[in-house]
């Protein structure tokens, strides 16, 4: 099966959905003791990057706990790419405040996708990530077999700043008739 074009112009959409493997999503749980930018509390939202895409959560009103629980999709062509996630406080009258950021890698994830995993009992834990110099995890972090999908929890210690941690969660979404992995 081929890959339907995005849009019904040549305009190089073809080689684009060629090359993509599929969608990531990222769900942005929460946050955890973040950073104190406004008088008492502050009003954050998480940006994720991922290459030239860059999506936001909603801003949560004064609260440095805060429960978003927000799906973000990324399209992934590259395998080895890092994502980075942003923590801001929103400012209605002047630039919104950095709280912070935190970057991973999802290599270990896509190795754990291109595995044979049918017939594993759910929560069959398929690897386990180290928290070190070159990750920002706050945690062990397990990517796991759980109902038929290919999951990761992290817990992400913000850089940068004096406090704060965001768990978040990976899930893949195979797109039929395109690359894949």
């Amino acid at each position: 099966m081929d890959c339907i074009p995005l849009s019904g112009s040549d305009d190089g959409t073809q080689s684009l959905m060629d090359s993509l493997l599929g969608l990531l999503r990222v769900r942005v749980k929460r946050g955890i003791n973040l950073a104190v930018r406004d008088v008492l509390s502050s009003d954050p939202y998480v940006v994720v990057k991922m290459g030239k895409q860059r999506l936001k959560t909603r801003f949560i009103r004064k609260d440095i706990n805060p429960e978003w629980n927000e799906d973000l999709t990324l399209s992934v062509s590259d395998p080895d790419a890092s994502i980075k996630l942003t923590v801001y406080d929103h400012d209605t009258f002047t630039k919104d405040d950095k709280m912070g950021d935190a970057e991973f890698n999802i290599k270990p994830f896509i190795d754990a996708l291109k595995m044979d995993l049918e017939g594993l009992p759910s929560d069959t834990v398929i690897s386990r990530v180290q928290p070190g110099r070159s990750n920002c995890l706050a945690d062990e972090s397990c990517v796991t077999w759980k109902d038929h999908k290919v999951i990761q929890d992290m817990c992400l210690r913000l850089r940068n700043v004096e406090r704060g941690e965001v768990e978040i969660q990976l899930q893949w979404i195979d797109l039929p008739g395109c690359k894949g992995l």
